[in-house]
């Protein structure tokens, strides 16, 4: 039974799905959110060992849905992969600061996606400053 569960975080339902279908080939059980309001809701019933979190979204953007989940000792825990079309120092900066563990340049592709989680799980995906 597979019991590596992820959680894609994504306001575009294409792209969101897209990293589901990723996560399900490389081995994971696979939720989505559309968006920010949506991810906290799916918090609630269950806390899945991965996020995937778009930082461009409207309303709450990924960086303060990120600072949500470290504040929240139920997930401070959780790898975060953030991703983005963005990534210029400053926002890359804030990325980190909110915890994100690393951060992936959109769009991505399954092999960039694979080799992410294969240095979280090891324990290596940490951020690079």
């Amino acid at each position: 039974m597979n019991t590596r569960k992820a959680l894609v975080i994504d306001d575009s339902r294409t792209t969101a799905d897209l990293l589901a279908g990723m996560l399900r080939l490389i081995g994971y059980q696979a939720q989505v959110a559309y968006g920010p309001r949506a991810a906290i809701d799916a918090f609630t019933r269950e806390f899945p060992s991965l996020i995937l979190l778009d930082i461009q979204m409207p309303g709450m953007d990924g960086v303060e849905v990120c600072r949500y989940l470290r504040r929240d000792p139920r997930t401070t825990h959780v790898p975060v992969i953030a991703m983005s079309t963005e990534s210029q120092p400053e926002m890359l900066d804030r990325v980190y600061a909110a915890g994100a563990n690393t951060f992936l340049a959109k769009p991505v592709s399954l092999e960039t996606l694979e080799q992410a989680v294969q240095a979280i799980e090891k324990g290596t995906g940490r951020a690079k400053r």
